[in-house]
């Protein structure tokens, strides 16, 4: 049997930064919470930030409770993720299942942990800050803005509004689209950023943004060349890319493969796999 068939602890993740639940309308995929954890359980995935579907095409108000009420249970910890030896890490040197046995493709039985992701609607950004200080008053870290699904293309009034109050509340801001129409606006603010949609082709460009931001980071779901994930580390660190998979539309196999053959050392394989964000915890 091929090596990539078998599972390998380089592909387990303690953190996915893109991960939605409930209905989208231009896709086929409804998925509930039950299926959610068992689909992230499946892959090896211990804690997805995540939110309702519903805050981002009907009610920021309704989808943000939606969320908060489907997220109770803490995020797992996982010294194992960010080990960057075999032991102690998932499924570490005694090669027996460990973290999460191969014979079953479950996680020992133990809950996938879900992060709450807030967000808020571009398009009443005049309300935005009441709905801010409810998230931050709940305890949510993370704040996704969707951009494409509610017709913002770039640089408005009331995204920079809506931008300015998240940083101001110390809220990581998980930003989809393309980087270099948002990226002027997060710029010089300090602002911990994850741009969830980096494709390969835009690679240079956030390089040379993350240069001068300390709190860009990216998701490796789009860098499918082979040396995409490479060419970042070398260039920038570890440190400014995470692991989104952008569960439920999008296969999650590929994206750990990537990362598993990336040629990359351990810690920074760990760091891209949940150390960076468990470091944005908080």
């Amino acid at each position: 049997m091929a090596d990539w068939l078998i599972r390998s602890p380089e592909e387990h993740i303690q953190y996915d930064v893109d991960v939605l639940f409930g209905p989208w309308p231009s896709h086929p995929t409804d998925m509930d919470l039950a299926g959610l954890k068992a689909h992230l359980s499946h892959h090896h995935i211990q804690n997805a930030l995540t939110l309702s579907t519903r805050g981002a095409l009907f009610s920021d108000r309704a989808g943000n409770a939606e969320t908060l009420a489907a997220t109770r249970q803490p995020p797992n910890p996982s010294p194992s993720a960010t080990s960057p030896s075999g032991e102690g890490r998932p499924g570490g040197a005694a090669g027996q299942g460990g973290w999460m046995g191969e014979d079953t493709g479950r996680r020992g039985g133990s809950e996938v942990g879900l992060v709450p992701v807030g967000t808020v609607d571009l398009r009443d950004a005049v309300g935005a800050a009441e709905q801010l200080d409810g998230l931050v008053g709940n305890g949510v870290r993370f704040l996704r803005l969707f951009t494409g699904a509610q017709g913002v293309q770039g640089e408005t009034p009331a995204y920079r509004h809506v931008v300015g109050e998240a940083v101001a509340r110390g809220m990581v801001i998980l930003q989809d689209g393309d980087p270099r129409k948002f990226g002027a606006v997060l710029a010089g603010r300090g602002a911990d950023v994850v741009f969830l949609d980096l494709h390969v082709y835009l690679l240079g460009d956030f390089v040379l943004m993350a240069k001068q931001e300390p709190g860009f980071r990216a998701t490796t779901r789009m860098l499918s060349s082979p040396d995409g994930i490479e060419r970042v580390v070398d260039s920038v660190g570890a440190r400014h890319l995470v692991f989104g998979s952008r569960t439920p539309f999008m296969d999650v196999s590929p994206q750990t493969l990537r990362l598993r053959y990336a040629r990359i050392g351990a810690e920074d394989r760990a760091l891209i796999a949940g150390g960076n964000i468990q470091g944005l915890m908080g």
